[in-house]
């Protein structure tokens, strides 16, 4: 009998082991499913600030993660240009990217409010703006679109080349083709400064400065200056009309399909990564407005404040027109900041 209860004991054992390593197994295997891999795009070359601390923030999140996250980054547009991008996204075939919130007009009309010539009076309001009530504001606006943003990089306060003349003063822009983005603001504000804007993809852009098809553009000095624009332009004006940023959007069902450690972890290392990138932006911009015209040999001319006037004073009617369109909050929001 006590041998009988002891062979008993022994099967009973030998089940309990086999069904705890089974669920042991199938724990494991869950736990290789929570394992992702998040694809990263933008338009922008290796050397840029917004690749640069993206290498930061991959190493960072595959760390704090224990190696659950990983991050595949595709720059130089390798997965197509921003409108692609974004789109891209918003389907789910891309699970992050860095797009120009100018061309997140398609989602929602009020993101035409950050290509406003002179919105803000320095970078340090805009970041302030966009760590704030505005970029609050278009972060809830994009969710109705399946995406989540994660924050806002600095793209560079915005300046104008050209193969023509000079631009000092509003009526220098004159007849001049300029590529612009497929923004509908940026079309009216060349148009309205009597230049006759052309929007096209950034992938497309130093071809056609090449062969005559346009022959401006307006960019960041680092952004330039890293795509070599300066070989197929001959002036470079700094007037700073735009403090630009990138989105940084996510996929809202991928994001969601995280664990909240996951999530957690991507947030706050997104919050560092544009910190970095930032600080970056900003330590690049005046070392390549030197270097496009030493190294460049493009002709530089710095617009003083009473010339940035005389481009406000020019553009008012285009104030009109907009603050009928985005209505008088969002004027206000910037406002606020550039007190």
């Amino acid at each position: 009998m006590k041998f009988k209860k002891i062979k008993l004991l022994v099967v009973f054992l030998f089940v309990f082991m086999l069904f705890g390593c089974g669920k042991s197994n199938e724990n494991n295997e869950a736990k290789q499913e929570k394992e992702i891999v998040l694809k990263v795009a933008h338009v922008e070359p290796e050397t840029r600030s917004t690749n640069r601390a993206l290498l930061i923030f991959k190493e960072e999140v595959e760390e704090a993660s224990k190696g659950s996250i990983k991050i595949e980054i595709y720059p130089n547009g390798a997965l197509g240009g921003d409108v692609q991008l974004t789109e891209s996204v918003a389907m789910g075939t891309i699970d992050m990217a860095l797009p120009s919130t100018s061309v997140l007009t398609s989602y929602t009309d009020n993101f035409g409010i950050l290509d406003m010539p002179y919105l803000f009076i320095s970078s340090e309001a805009a970041f302030n703006a966009m760590d704030g009530k505005m970029g609050e504001y278009f972060n809830e606006a994009l969710k109705s679109s399946g995406l989540v943003n994660l924050g806002y990089t600095y793209n560079g306060p915005r300046s104008i080349t050209n193969s023509v003349r000079e631009v000092k003063k509003p009526e220098d822009l004159k007849g001049i083709k300029v590529r612009v983005m497929e923004s509908p603001v940026f079309i009216d504000f060349f148009r309205t400064l009597g230049a006759n804007p052309t929007p096209m993809s950034f992938t497309e852009v130093y071809t056609a400065l090449q062969q005559g098809a346009v022959e401006a553009q307006e960019n960041p000095p680092s952004l330039i200056f890293a795509n070599k624009f300066y070989e197929v332009q001959k002036f470079l004006s700094i007037t700073e009309h735009v403090h630009n940023f990138l989105a940084f959007i996510m996929n809202a069902e991928k994001f969601n399909s995280l664990s909240d450690e996951q999530k957690a972890i991507l947030q706050e290392k997104a919050k560092k990564y544009i910190e970095n990138q930032r600080k970056m932006e900003l330590e690049d911009n005046n070392k390549y407005i030197e270097l496009l015209g030493t190294e460049g040999k493009l002709k530089v001319n710095i617009l003083t404040a009473d010339e940035k006037e005389e481009f406000k004073k020019a553009l008012q009617p285009m104030y009109d027109k907009y603050k009928k369109n985005f209505g008088d909050d969002l004027f206000n929001i910037a406002d606020e900041y550039n007190k």
